[in-house]
């Protein structure tokens, strides 16, 4: 894929990772543009971010993951971004697929950065909840989406132009998907390795309960009717 690429990491209280991730990608990646959003870290993780990124975009209160994306779009989309990268920076995925998962959007909209084998290392209650969601985030969007959990993903111009998600939090990415396959948009997958054991800021029964929302909202959702003459 060729073009101006945005990458954003979005980062919570990751002072020990975020670093890395970046300079990783600046490697993988050296034509991106890095931009880190510090959501409301008590950490150093905006000192971090200032000596490895290219932006950084901070606020002093934690406003969500989606929050974060969504302030990250708005920038790529004036920055005029062909393309954008998103990766987490708790240190769960390998920099170096960045290449790939990018190249993809040749023959995709939306690539998703996508744990196969590995999500045997993967805790079995998550496994199990991951799997459920996919279902059923994958019926509501009218397709087969590959690992609807996964924050690695590469997202199109086009899309990021025509999808505009709702929700501040982990529900946001969700929406994105559902959003994006009921346009009509290309979704694909990538594998990729993933690392587990870093602390996750995903609160399983809240977070599940705006992901299940988001999910409902779609479901019952209906196009308006035309009015008969």
């Amino acid at each position: 894929m060729s073009g101006r690429v945005v990458c954003i990491v979005p980062a919570l209280d990751a002072a020990p990772t975020v670093g890395g991730i970046a300079r990783a990608i600046r490697r993988a990646v050296p034509h991106a543009l890095i931009v880190g959003v510090d959501d409301g870290s008590a950490d150093g993780t905006r000192a971090a971010l200032a000596a490895s990124c290219d932006r950084v975009l901070a606020w002093e209160v934690n406003r969500g993951k989606g929050a974060a994306l969504r302030a990250g779009f708005d920038l790529a989309r004036s920055l005029d971004a062909d393309a954008v990268l998103t990766i987490d920076a708790d240190g769960q995925h390998d920099p170096g697929c960045a290449p790939a998962i990018l190249a993809a959007l040749d023959v995709a909209d939306v690539v998703i950065g996508t744990r196969g084998r590995q999500r045997t290392a993967m805790p079995v209650h998550r496994r199990v909840s991951n799997a459920l969601s996919s279902a059923a985030i994958s019926r509501c969007a009218g397709c087969v989406l590959p690992d609807t959990q996964s924050g690695y993903r590469a997202i199109g111009r086009r899309v990021l132009d025509a999808v505009q998600a709702e929700g501040d939090r982990y529900e946001f990415e969700t929406d994105f998907l559902i959003r994006a396959a009921r346009a009509g948009f290309r979704i694909a997958g990538v594998p990729v390795p993933t690392i587990y054991g870093a602390p996750s800021h995903f609160r399983e029964l809240r977070d599940a309960l705006r992901v299940i929302g988001t999910i409902y909202r779609h479901t019952t959702w209906r196009p308006p009717t035309r009015a008969r003459l």
